[in-house]
């Protein structure tokens, strides 16, 4: 009756809402996949099942499917699957990480399981009577992936499960597997390798082993227990007194004489003991390598019997292999403690044997290690570092070594025995084979971070390592490296490993660390002496200057200080002072001697002696190539703008274009003037220079450009030139005395340049050649073409830098303005002739005879195609340029025909992308771009739906006046009315 009324009431609900009701359902256990802690990958896959069913979903509630009961069958299997996913991402999402993991092959099943369910409740949907061949293509192909779907575990998960079955199997596993075992489930549940973190994760696994088992059967009960017991077994379920306390008990049962082997212990073959005892067809027991290799050999008899065998297979002898284990463990037990004594015997040679029996026990098993130090021989150990026989110091380094490598408890033992660490370090400067031993000790001690705390305060311990950074041995030279890393977290450390001319650590924590270290650092570099050759590579290799020129605008006064005093120590080499000079170090220095020469007198003869220091080596011998100003290093330090506006104001100009006319005589002079001059000319006003820049000094800067002995020289003059006010009279000294051959052939055409200058050299030139090419002169403009440099510009425009690219499109622009005017009109042919002669064709724009030379033609020039790339290279200011020349082509009648070139070669869609520029004045000349293009409707039908988008955004997020132009482009494009708000 219950059964009939659900059916009944489920019914009633219309086909619409169940869709609706189911899809929500599974977009909840969407939800809840996503806060799983563990199976996330194979999560993330169910759910993209789930959201492709919820598209198939909503497709079906707008289709003619058939409301029947097949269908609202199937959705109900869907809505009971998705409830089990839901509980079970849940679980994924709250349950113990390990128990989790432990059981992660079952959590797969479940899910695998109810893939395939909802795949076959899909199937249910009668597919027959729809109309939509995509909606059937869709869920055929789904169910088809749904089915073959498959979860599996990660190959860390694939790894801790094999190792918890063997772990089962196998009745001799030891401490150390399960060491093993619950550091890779503690790696894989993400739990730090901390014994308390561990420790913890192993109660909660517990206590949710104890809350799930009324709902598992007995045998998964036993199982998860079995599990608890080899995960106990691990060192962090125990003390070390507890551990020491089970091993002293262990020990005392046993006596003090090794028990004989059993013959049964013994191959047959190979007559050792056996290692991995395995069980033929005959009853008899062989090692396994050796069995094998008697059938490999084509044996297919018993090796004791010689009976014939009627299978070859293997099956491991476990009881046996124990039994061995066990005598094994017992023997191995007795002998670490019968060596103790003797290595505390007089006979030399006694101690070694013995020392060398103990080292083969430690290598064996780490379980040996741990009995070696229950019995105390780390005391015996360290003693013996200090014995006057080279191998007895040895064999005990190797074994302490062992000792240490993964116990931080052995490792504090052995750094609180006296005189251990001293004994350690004394081992470093005696032969390779000890050091190396001793640096690998020091290097497991280190990993403790209270013995590390300790090993950097023994006396010579950081010098002797690091001169073993340059061992010839490749091991000690990595192991001490390694070392040196693990001491430099304490900053003492690497103040010792500084005065060892070891300065990497010191130079990290100048460059990176806190503001307290960075000042002890560099109070240490300002206090350590230096050889000249360390001062050269800690400025030149090792990156010490800028760090220490970050400190000097540092706000703090002791900052700055240390700072100077490092910088004073580091400048007395020439070398270093130049590089200072090069990297801006003169302006920092004179703002402090400006701003604390009062309140701190110390720290202005400190600033003095560097500027000192600097000054000098401009006058070394590897200065002869520099040739630099103080004073024009401060003119570009970081308050150079205002240094720069303060010189202006002062007769600077006048001094300095005095110096630029001086002779050859006094050549140096006359660099350092004109490097000087081109400093105040970046961002200077007109006035400053139009009274006192005349036809003399222009003559000068154009000697210098046309035959230059210093490169810089000659490229700052250019620069000068490019700078100076766009004055008429200037300009007309400058054609006057020859400066446009100067500018094109010197810099422009020029080839055999310094490839730095020479960049430079050819933005300012072409800069500095648009004032000729203004399109209010055509006398200057003919002056230039007639140069042929027009051509030159075009090239610039693929192969210059984006400045030199952006002036050459200016120029191009101003030519192409004139083209128009300048342009021949075609001769008129009278019709007898035309019949029997081809007529002559114009240009595509500008319908007359034109030439680069003549008419600067810019399509004659080939310089369209280049100003099209332009527009998408990312530099705004070249793009600007470009889009600028290119518009000319459309300007009032050329409309027609330049629109035509730009479709011609593609300049369209770059021009609409630019609307989507983060510039505004590139996206408004784009836009009135576009009203002029889509006033011809071939152009708006073939570029309106590409145009329409980024339009539409500028109405949203544009400027008032783009907003209005964008709205006309966009009436144009029949998209707005005429009568739009946005107009």
């Amino acid at each position: 009756m219950e059964k009939d009324m659900t059916t009944t009431t489920k019914s009633m609900v219309s086909l619409p809402e169940l869709f609706s009701q189911t899809t929500v359902a599974i977009l909840d256990c969407i939800q809840a996949a996503k806060a799983v802690v563990t199976q996330t990958e194979n999560f993330k896959k169910f759910s993209n099942f789930m959201e492709k069913i919820t598209l198939i979903l909503k497709d079906l509630s707008k289709s003619n499917v058939d409301d029947s009961e097949s269908l609202r069958n199937g959705l109900d299997i869907v809505n009971l699957e998705i409830k089990v996913v839901n509980q079970l991402a849940l679980e994924c999402g709250s349950r113990n990480k390990s128990y989790l993991l432990i059981n992660c092959r079952k959590i797969l099943k479940q899910l695998e399981n109810s893939t395939k369910e909802i795949s076959r409740a899909l199937n249910r949907i009668p597919l027959a009577r729809l109309d939509d061949l995509r909606i059937i293509n869709k869920i055929t192909r789904l169910c088809k992936d749904m089915v073959e779907a498959e979860y599996t575990p990660s190959v860390m998960e694939i790894t801790v499960l094999e190792m918890i079955e063997s772990g089962l199997q196998e009745r001799n596993v030891d401490r150390c597997y399960a060491n093993d075992l619950f550091v890779l489930i503690a790696k894989r549940v993400g739990v730090p390798d901390e014994n308390l973190a561990m420790k913890k994760e192993l109660e909660e696994f517990k206590a949710e082993i104890q809350e799930s088992k009324l709902g598992i059967s007995m045998a998964e009960s036993r199982r998860m227990e079995q599990i608890v017991e080899l995960l106990e077994m691990a060192d962090v379920m125990t003390s070390y007194e507890e551990k020491a306390k089970r091993y002293e008990n262990e020990r005392d049962s046993l006596g003090t004489q090794p028990l004989q082997a059993l013959q049964s212990f013994y191959c047959p073959i190979t007559m050792d003991v056996m290692v991995d005892p395995v069980e033929i067809s005959s009853g008899r027991t062989f090692e396994r390598s050796a069995i094998e290799r008697w059938f490999a050999d084509g044996h297919k008899d018993c090796p004791s019997t010689s009976i014939q065998l009627d299978s070859l297979v293997l099956q491991p002898n476990r009881t046996l292999r124990q039994t061995i284990e066990e005598w094994k463990y017992r023997n191995k037990m007795i002998t670490i403690v019968s060596i103790k004594p003797k290595l505390q015997s007089n006979d030399e040679h006694e101690v070694l044997q013995s020392l060398c029996e103990l080292q083969d026990l430690c290598r064996e098993r780490e379980l040996h290690c741990e009995w070696v130090t229950f019995e105390g021989y780390i005391p015996i150990l360290s003693g013996l570092l200090s014995a006057k026989n080279r191998e007895v110091r040895t064999q005990a380094l190797a074994i302490l070594c062992n000792l240490a490598k993964d116990s931080h408890d052995n490792k504090e033992r052995i750094a609180k025995e006296d005189d251990a660490l001293k004994s350690i370090v004394r081992s470093l400067a005696r032969q390779i084979k000890e050091s190396k031993l001793a640096l690998e000790l020091l290097l497991q001690l280190s990993r403790s971070s209270v013995v590390r705390d300790v090993i950097g305060t023994i006396q010579g311990c950081i010098f002797l390592v690091v001169n073993m950074l340059n061992s010839d041995d490749a091991q000690a030279s990595r192991d001490s490296k390694v070392l040196l890393d693990n001491l430099s977290f304490l900053d003492n450390n690497v103040i010792e490993m500084a005065k060892a001319n070891f300065f990497k650590p010191l130079l990290h924590l100048l460059s990176s660390g806190p503001d307290d270290v960075r000042f002890l650092m560099a109070k240490t570099l300002s206090e350590i002496d230096l050889t000249d050759h360390h001062k050269l590579s800690l400025v030149k290799d090792g990156g010490a200057l800028g760090p220490l020129l970050q400190l000097l605008s540092h706000e703090d006064l002791g900052m700055k200080t240390v700072a100077v005093k490092a910088l004073q120590n580091l400048s007395s080499l020439p070398q270093n002072g130049l590089q200072m000079i090069k990297e801006g170090a003169v302006g920092p220095l004179f703002e402090i001697l400006y701003c604390h020469s009062l309140s701190s007198p110390s720290l202005r003869e400190q600033v003095a002696v560097v500027i000192m220091h600097l000054a000098k080596s401009t006058n070394s011998p590897a200065a002869d190539d520099e040739k630099i100003s103080l004073l024009e290093s401060v003119c570009w330090s970081s308050s150079g703008s205002e240094i720069r506006a303060k010189l202006r104001q002062l007769p600077a100009v006048q001094v300095l274009v005095q110096l630029c006319e001086v002779t050859n005589q006094m050549v140096r002079v006359r660099a350092s003037a004109v490097k000087l001059f081109y400093c105040l000319t970046i961002d200077g006003d007109d006035i400053s220079f139009q009274d006192h820049v005349g036809q003399r000094c222009i003559d000068t800067l154009l000697k210098i450009i046309k035959s230059p002995t210093d490169e810089e020289e000659a490229a700052a003059a250019m620069g000068i030139i490019s700078n100076l006010p766009k004055d008429l009279q200037i300009t007309q000294w400058l054609l006057d005395s020859g400066a446009l051959d100067i500018i094109i052939f010197a810099f422009i055409t020029g080839r055999n340049r310094n490839a730095l200058s020479k960049e430079h050299g050819i933005e300012d030139a072409v800069r500095a050649l648009c004032r000729f090419t203004v399109s209010t002169n055509k006398e200057w403009q003919k002056k230039v073409a007639e140069t042929g440099v027009i051509l030159e510009l075009t090239k610039l425009l693929v192969s210059g830098t984006p400045l030199t690219k952006q002036y050459a499109a200016v120029s191009l622009k101003q030519f192409s303005e004139s083209s128009t005017a300048m342009s021949q009109p075609l001769k008129k042919t009278r019709a007898f002739i035309c019949c029997f002669a081809a007529s002559e064709t114009g240009c595509q724009v500008h319908r007359g005879i034109c030439t680069v030379e003549s008419s600067f033609c810019i399509l004659e020039a080939n310089a369209v195609e280049p100003l099209v790339r332009m527009l998408e290279e990312g530099h705004f200011g070249a793009a600007e340029a470009s889009l600028d020349a290119l518009l000319t082509l459309i300007d009032n009648e050329r409309l027609q025909n330049g629109c035509k070139v730009l479709d011609q070669v593609n300049a369209i869609p770059p021009i609409i992308k630019l609307l989507s520029s983060t510039s505004t004045k590139l996206q408004e000349k784009a836009l009135g771009a576009l009203e002029r293009i889509f006033r011809l409707p071939e152009m708006k039908q073939r570029y309106a739906t590409l145009a329409q988008m980024p339009i539409v955004d500028i109405t949203q997020r544009g400027s008032s006046g783009m907003k209005s132009m964008a709205a006309k482009v966009l009436a144009q494009l029949n998209v707005l009315g005429e009568q739009s708000s946005y107009f």
